[in-house]
């Protein structure tokens, strides 16, 4: 394996361009990472120019890192084995999560056995594009006060999020609303009631809103906030929604956004975080 330079993931962005889109979530990372928006990440490919794997792996200066998803493409499945096995790539003693297209994930989980490595599914998810933020509905926003979240905020965020509650998403939680685009509501007093995120790999997530205050379309305002100040900057508008989470998927795809009924995203954890 190899890591790619600056100049290299350049390329890279374009040739996973030519892939989507089921490369779009590295896709994303890339767009924004060639931007100067990023976590300190490796990328990895097994080869170049024309590369079969790519790999984007949280560089972990500390245990709480390990929380930032580790991110997969991969094209050739014989060479995906091949990639994983080797323990300069995937260390197996630690804890990390992974993200892959859904029948990869077998071969991820057939390694991870091989090596009597415990592994806990967290969810497997659609997978829902924007293709054009013009298809966004029209959204009624007066009398609403919308904000970016900021390091206030983040705790409100970590507890109230379905993977939080633990020092490794707040962390997590700091980088995005540090580093990437958010957007809440706000109530008189200038306290988020209703709130959403960006992903390291761009991807719209976090969606949230305070029992006391639903019903109120502040979701539909956020989502179609954010879709067109991403869209504006000229970077895809996604989201992954949980199989189960039919409320959310309705809502996405009554925001215009569809699926690829084909694709699913899983995440793992492997070993104990």
């Amino acid at each position: 394996m190899m890591e790619l330079t600056e100049d290299q993931l350049k390329v890279a962005e374009i040739e996973l361009h030519k892939r989507l889109p089921q490369s779009l979530k590295i896709y994303g990372f890339l767009v924004l990472r060639n931007r100067g928006k990023s976590d300190p990440y490796v990328v990895l490919v097994d080869k170049w120019p024309q590369f079969s794997v790519i790999i984007c792996k949280p560089q972990c200066k500390q245990e709480t890192d390990q929380f930032q998803d580790t991110m997969v493409f991969a094209n050739d499945e014989a060479i995906l084995l091949e990639t994983i096995s080797n323990a300069s790539v995937i260390d197996w003693s630690k804890y990390f999560c992974l993200g892959i297209s859904l029948p990869h994930m077998e071969i991820v989980k057939a390694v991870a056995a091989e090596r009597s490595v415990p592994s806990n599914k967290l969810s497997v998810c659609h997978m829902m594009i924007l293709d054009d933020a013009a298809k966004l509905p029209t959204i009624d926003c007066s009398g609403i006060c919308l904000s970016s979240l900021d390091e206030s905020h983040i705790d409100l965020v970590n507890q109230t999020w379905k993977f939080g509650k633990n020092q490794g998403a707040a962390r997590m939680i700091r980088s995005m609303v540090s580093n990437f685009p958010s957007c809440c509501v706000l109530d008189p007093e200038g306290k988020p009631v209703s709130w959403i995120l960006t992903y390291v790999y761009c991807a719209l997530g976090v969606l949230y809103t305070l029992p006391e205050h639903r019903g109120k379309g502040y979701a539909k305002v956020l989502i179609s906030s954010m879709a067109k100040k991403l869209s504006g900057q000229g970077y895809p508008v996604f989201c992954f929604i949980e199989e189960e989470n039919r409320t959310s998927y309705q809502l996405f795809k009554s925001m215009g956004f569809s699926e690829d009924p084909s694709y699913r995203e899983i995440w793992y954890g492997f070993n104990d975080f």
